[in-house]
């Protein structure tokens, strides 16, 4: 079984953290002051919703194509990414 990874976009403002979000799951958004911590925060911070989402009940999304997700109106000028799921947190209540 390949590690699932989910397409986080990374934003910056000239007076701003990296902030990550990701189309796959609203609301879901992470930062960090480096482009590295932001992207281990990113993890850490998908981990946690789709932990809660399964506690809930929620269907988990399979992953979007980069395609689809670059045409989403609100990635503007944000820069994707690829954040993967850590080892063993495969999901368990895919969509």
């Amino acid at each position: 079984m390949s590690m699932r990874q989910y397409i986080g976009i990374v934003h910056k403002d000239p007076a701003s953290d990296f902030g990550v979000s990701f189309p796959d799951f609203p609301g879901c958004i992470s930062a960090g002051r480096t482009l590295a911590e932001a992207a281990s925060l990113a993890q850490e911070a998908l981990l946690a919703h789709i932990e809660l989402m399964i506690e809930d009940g929620e269907a988990i999304p399979e992953p979007m194509t980069l395609e689809r997700a670059l045409a989403d109106p609100d990635v503007g000028d944000g820069v994707p990414i690829l954040v993967p799921l850590p080892p063993g947190h495969e999901t368990s209540k895919a969509a």
